[in-house]
């Protein structure tokens, strides 16, 4: 994958998250913003963001990439979305 679909696939996934969470919680939060911080998230809803992410993206998140961190931003959750992916290139 080159450099600028790279960055066109991280900005796809984050604009898709972006938009779920506007859709769910009322709120456009930014990049970098941390979720359960401000609020926007609970642990309850980071249930919800699993199963979205799944659905959305074909990826298995479990074991250790249910770590909170993974989902403390919407950069965070496009990161791990993406690195799951490319965990099942070859």
């Amino acid at each position: 994958m080159t450099t600028a679909n790279a960055g066109a696939e991280t900005t796809a996934v984050e604009q898709a998250l972006t938009a779920f969470l506007v859709e769910r919680t009322g709120v456009e939060p930014e990049p970098e913003q941390d979720l359960f911080a401000t609020g926007a998230i609970s642990s309850m809803f980071a249930m919800e963001l699993v199963v979205f992410l799944e659905d959305t993206y074909d990826v298995e998140i479990v074991g250790p990439e249910l770590s909170r961190d993974n989902f403390r931003s919407v950069r965070a959750m496009s990161a791990m979305v993406l690195r799951l992916r490319g965990a099942g290139e070859a």
